[in-house]
């Protein structure tokens, strides 16, 4: 018969909480097995039944909870999905950490465009230089390409010296190289002026729509370059023909067509075909030859 003791203490551990297989682990005792001997079994089963069956209960819902973390898996896989279309693309991306050239490139090239913008005063006739809009347009007019061209070949059928035809002829297969290599480097960078404006029909005709480099910038430095090569003149005149080009490039500035950049690399681009025409000067006799060929072109055969 076991002692009354005894049978308490079975029945305090029965209904103690740390007795529980749930809280074993702070109790530092082992779980006991079902599989006891005599009445130790049988406490043990009447005392487990209670626990199993709360474990049994809770059991259903922790499968459910492993079964269901699976199925979230995918569901997580299709957000993932679809947020994967919607990223941006790497150009439209903002560098965290930019290379020091690239933030010197973007910060001149933002400085060049607020400063062609206020300088553009006369871009429209509200601008506040607007009245004198008409007066920069003639001085850009003058440094034109078809009015260099038009100008060449009418001095050049009034020329009656050798050696006034042969500097007319160099002077005008420069101009053409000018307009064309202008053009061409044009149409490969596109870039657009700081004002948004129609290009005029002469623009259209010497293929100067777009704005780097200034078409007018390198056609005026050439042309001085040239003629103060060529020709010999005093030494206001000399200044004059600096100031002439300058301000042909700038007045392009002032009307809002071009940005200071294109404005500077059109000087540079106008010096080297300066350069590229005195490498491949063409003689007297070279000269002759070409108009001979271009009058008779124009000549009747009877």
């Amino acid at each position: 018969m076991p002692s009354s003791y005894n049978v308490r203490s079975r029945a305090r551990e029965r209904n103690s909480v740390l007795s529980r297989p749930e809280f074993m682990s702070l109790n530092h005792q082992p779980v006991r097995s079902n599989a006891g001997g005599g009445g130790g079994a049988g406490g043990g089963s009447a005392g487990g039944s209670p626990s199993e069956s709360r474990g049994s209960a809770r059991r259903p819902g922790q499968v459910k909870h492993q079964t269901s973390q699976p199925s979230e898996e995918p569901a997580d896989n299709g957000s993932k999905d679809k947020r994967e279309p919607g990223k941006m693309p790497e150009e439209d991306c903002m560098l965290l950490n930019p290379s020091f050239k690239g933030i010197a490139i973007n910060s001149l090239l933002a400085i060049d465009i607020c400063l062609s913008k206020r300088m553009g005063v006369c871009a429209y006739t509200s601008s506040p230089w607007g009245g004198c809009r008409s007066m920069v347009t003639l001085l850009a007019l003058t440094g034109h390409g078809i009015t260099w061209i038009i100008g060449t070949i009418v001095c050049l059928t009034r020329s009656n010296t050798l050696a006034g035809q042969e500097v007319l002829v160099n002077l005008l297969l420069a101009l053409l190289l000018d307009v064309m290599t202008v053009a061409g480097v044009q149409r490969l960078v596109k870039r657009r002026g700081p004002w948004e404006m129609t290009p005029g029909f002469l623009d259209c005709v010497a293929m100067d729509i777009y704005s780097f480099p200034a078409a007018h910038a390198s056609r005026a430095a050439m042309v001085s370059k040239f003629l103060l090569s060529h020709l010999v003149l005093a030494v206001p005149l000399r200044i004059l023909l600096v100031l002439w080009a300058f301000l042909v490039g700038m007045s392009r500035v002032l009307l809002g067509r071009h940005h200071l950049t294109d404005m500077v690399c059109g000087f540079a681009l106008g010096l080297l075909h300066f350069s590229l025409m005195e490498s491949v000067w063409l003689s007297s006799s070279t000269c002759q030859t070409l108009i001979s060929i271009s009058t008779l072109s124009w000549s009747p055969f009877f």
